[in-house]
Order: C-alpha cells, then sequence, then structure tokens
C-alpha cells in the first residue's frame, strides 16, 4: 500500500493527514476575558468607583484602610476530584493578600465564606488548615468567616473571602510607573488560581487528574494544578525602601496585567522561565504562545516598577531579578509577542 505525506513532507501509513488537536483558548474552555471585564466595567459604573486599582482605599484619617476580596475559582474542581482541599485554603487567602500588596498595603486581617451543597467535617478540616497555613504565612489574623448551607445553589463547595490592610497614606504606591522604570519579577509557584478552567480543560483532554505526573515531584497530574498560590508579602518591606512607584499581582489575563501600571509600553526581555506545568498544558490544550501568556503568570507571578537605579538592589535583596523595562506607548512584549 502507497502512503500519503503529510503537509510537511512525513508519511502517514493510515493514508491521511495527522490531525493536531484542536487548538484551546481559555474563552473556548469557558472564560471569555473581555466579556469579564465588561461585566466587571457595568458593575463598577453602577456603584461608583473607589480609589485603588488591586484594593479599594478607605480614607480613613491619617492611613488607609484596603480591602480585597477574591476566591479560589475552578481550582476547587480539581480538589474535588482528587479529595484534598488542604491547600485551597493558602490559595484563598493568597489571592486576596497578594492584592493588598501590589497597592503597597499590609495585610492585617482576613474573613473567609465557605459555601457548601451540604456539610463535611472532613473538607471543612482540610479547608481551614489552608486558611490557617496561609494566614500565618502571610503574616495576618484569621478574625472569623461564615459557612453557608446552600444545597439548591451551590454544587460541591465554594470558598472566597475578603483581606482588610491598612497603610500610612505615604506608604502606598503612587501607582504608576514612568517610562524609563526598570521592571523587577519574582518568580510564581506555578499556575496560581488563575487560568484554571482552560488548564484543566486541556489536561482533561486525555488524562485524569488521578493520572501520574510526568514531571515535577507531583504524584498526579491534579497535585501540580494544586500547587499552591505564592504569596508575596515578604516583598512589601523591601519594595518600600527601594522606592517602587508601583507593582502588579500577575494573576487573571496573565502578562497584560503589567497594563494596570499605567498606559505605557513594557518591554520584558528576562522573565522567568515557565514551570513544565505550562509547557503541559499548552502542549495539551493545543494553546498559542499569545493565549498563554494572556491567561497565565507563565513562571513570574509579580512585577514592579522602579527606579533603573534602586532596581538592582532591589533584586539583589529578595529573590527577584530585573526583568525587563518601561517604555512610551502602549501593549507589552514578551518572548516575541505583542500582547
Amino acid at each position: 500500500m502507497t502512503e500519503e505525506a503529510d503537509a510537511d513532507g512525513a508519511s502517514n501509513p493510515e493514508g491521511g493527514a495527522d490531525e493536531s488537536p484542536e487548538e484551546l483558548t481559555y474563552a473556548e474552555a469557558g472564560v471569555d476575558i473581555d466579556a469579564s471585564e465588561a461585566a466587571t466595567a457595568a458593575l463598577i459604573g453602577a456603584v461608583g468607583e473607589s480609589e485603588g486599582d488591586y484594593a479599594g482605599l478607605l480614607d480613613i484619617g491619617d492611613r488607609y484602610l484596603a480591602l480585597a476580596t477574591d476566591g479560589v475559582g475552578t481550582k476547587l474542581l480539581v480538589a474535588e476530584a482528587l479529595s484534598d482541599y488542604s491547600t485551597i485554603g493558602i490559595d484563598c487567602i493568597a489571592m486576596n493578600a497578594n492584592d493588598l500588596v501590589a497597592a503597597g498595603v499590609r495585610p492585617v486581617a482576613f474573613v473567609d465564606y465557605l459555601a457548601v451543597e451540604e456539610p463535611d467535617e472532613t473538607f471543612a478540616e482540610q479547608v481551614g488548615e489552608g486558611l490557617s497555613a496561609g494566614a500565618e504565612e502571610a503574616g495576618l489574623e484569621l478574625i472569623g468567616g461564615e459557612t453557608a448551607v446552600m444545597p439548591e445553589v451551590i454544587r460541591g463547595l465554594d470558598l472566597a473571602g475578603t483581606c482588610a490592610g491598612l497603610a500610612a497614606k505615604d506608604a502606598v504606591f503612587p501607582g504608576e510607573a514612568e517610562p524609563g522604570d526598570a521592571l523587577v519579577g519574582f518568580p510564581s509557584s506555578g499556575v496560581h488560581s488563575n487560568g484554571l478552567t482552560l488548564a484543566r480543560t486541556a489536561v482533561t483532554r486525555e488524562h485524569e487528574y488521578t493520572d501520574p505526573c510526568p514531571f515535577g515531584d507531583y504524584d498526579t497530574l491534579g497535585e501540580a494544578l494544586l500547587e499552591p498560590t505564592r504569596l508575596y508579602t515578604y516583598l512589601l518591606d523591601p519594595m518600600r525602601e527601594h522606592g517602587v512607584r508601583a507593582a502588579a499581582h500577575v494573576t487573571g489575563g496573565g502578562w497584560t496585567n503589567l497594563e494596570r501600571l499605567g498606559e505605557h509600553r513594557y518591554v520584558v526581555e528576562d522573565a522567568f522561565e515557565p514551570q513544565p506545568v505550562f509547557e503541559f498544558v499548552q502542549e495539551e490544550g493545543n494553546v498559542t504562545d499569545e493565549e498563554m501568556h494572556r491567561t497565565f503568570n507563565m513562571g513570574t507571578g509579580f512585577v514592579c516598577a522602579l527606579d533603573p537605579e534602586d532596581a538592582e538592589a532591589l533584586a539583589a535583596a529578595t529573590d527577584g531579578r530585573v526583568i525587563g523595562r518601561v517604555e512610551s506607548g502602549d501593549g507589552v512584549a514578551i518572548r516575541g509577542l505583542e500582547l
């Protein structure tokens, strides 16, 4: 039988062209970032804007009271599949506390909201363990919370929380980068708690969460996705000491979060290498480089902008490094991409 050649010249014994898996996007997986941003803008327009970006800032005299609220998202479905809820409390703390840090505010207290389909002591205890671990690492106090049983509203459980912080008015970051600033980045721990809908859809095309993990020190693929979000509260004092003008927590929207530093062009030349989990997600989902960088942190979870003369000193005092610069213009340039 004569073998037919594929488009790239390779032969296919089956007599047809090899088919790559369908290209996957975040929107096709179920989360349309543009639609989400439009809905958020509508909500903000209806209730009125408050001062602040990553956190809402309330003037209480000589200080700001800052509040941030967020949840764990569809990472909970991975935890459910593995019956392991021990780390999602860390994610809940981190997603909130990191937003305060990006504003230059020290997190001081946290309240959680756990909504469940039916009460279960086992997962409630595991959630509590994660919240306690996250609070200890972040240096804040757990001051209560709420558990709601809502069988007709919730399937499984949902976990969210609100973090409060305090800062002197002259301690918060100005919030605006300047052309000529250097960008200092800090490594992530993996996927964190953003883009899990895309990551989960990609991974489960051909695998189960309980399948052995072919990379890292994880027993299963699910464990790799459950790697807790890294906490960046340790950066607050060094960033203040070195005159950081603005900071970005790289969450939903991936590297486009740098645009929250101001309307400039951000040229990233030395970002941290993505962890193997990102390569696995990209290959399994046939996800483009641009979509990966618009969705995930890709190895760098936090970025700040400051005077170039101070940037190397900040990097030396932490685990960060100078990854790029701020220019006049717009957009984000990284790894040959224009976002």
